[in-house]
């Protein structure tokens, strides 16, 4: 019987919680793959397509970090989600600078769990938004047919979900987007409220877009509501 939601590969080195999961996102109607550590992972992802990797970050060898970091070269398009029991804001952005598309923290509930890998995997059979055309305003180049960012001529390194955010802004310059909707819109209808996620996210990308990141010349905030990329003068 095919799968409802889409498949998913559960990487965890706990054979428990690896057994929970299949049984649940399979009653949930996943299609389930397991590998036990972050070599294992690498392998499995280069061997077939998945919609989602769910992935434990502390793992005895190669952590999920590393392994993140690994499937990302090769599937910039996958969605991988990181599953830890660590909830600083250092780990998190450690994840999301690896590639990661959102993290989970233990303990979560299975409800929660599940909604955001049914949005993971709608995110990865569609495209984020429907135009293709080039977008340049200030010194900012955005191609998002070929999925890249110039500044000045330079090519940024941007993750794919920093690169979803930076288009949906340039796609929008000079209007004010609330916090919910660029959530809504950039990761999913189950999301709209994880403001701190989503400052984790803009924070990142103004390391990388301004000059700086204290005085935004591009990434605008507009307080209690939201942010705007600057229009094109």
């Amino acid at each position: 019987m095919p799968s409802i939601n889409g498949s998913v590969l559960v990487t965890d080195d706990d054979p428990d919680l690896r057994r929970v999961l299949r049984r649940t996102l399979d009653a949930l109607g996943f299609e389930v793959f397991e590998s036990a550590n972050g070599e294992q992972a690498v392998r499995t992802a280069a061997m077939r397509p998945f919609d989602a990797v769910l992935m434990d970050v502390n793992m005895p060898g190669m952590g999920g970090i590393a392994a993140c970091r690994e499937i990302r070269k090769n599937a910039p398009r996958l969605q991988i989600l990181m599953l830890t029991v660590r909830d600083k804001e250092v780990d998190k952005i450690e994840a999301l600078d690896a590639g990661a598309d959102d993290y989970i923290t233990k303990p979560f509930s299975i409800p929660e769990l599940a909604a955001r890998l049914r949005s993971a995997v709608r995110r990865s059979a569609t495209t984020v938004l429907d135009s293709r055309l080039p977008i340049s305003i200030g010194e900012i180049d955005l191609d998002p047919a070929r999925r890249l960012v110039r500044k000045s001529g330079a090519v940024l390194r941007l993750t794919p979900k920093e690169f979803d955010l930076l288009h949906y802004l340039m796609s929008h310059p000079g209007i004010p987007i609330a916090h919910s909707k660029l959530l809504r819109s950039v990761w999913g209808e189950e999301y709209g409220r994880e403001l701190e996620y989503l400052r984790t996210f803009m924070h990142q990308l103004r390391k990388k877009i301004e000059a700086d990141p204290s005085a935004p010349e591009y990434l605008l905030t507009e307080l209690y509501f939201g942010y705007r990329f600057r229009e094109p003068s």
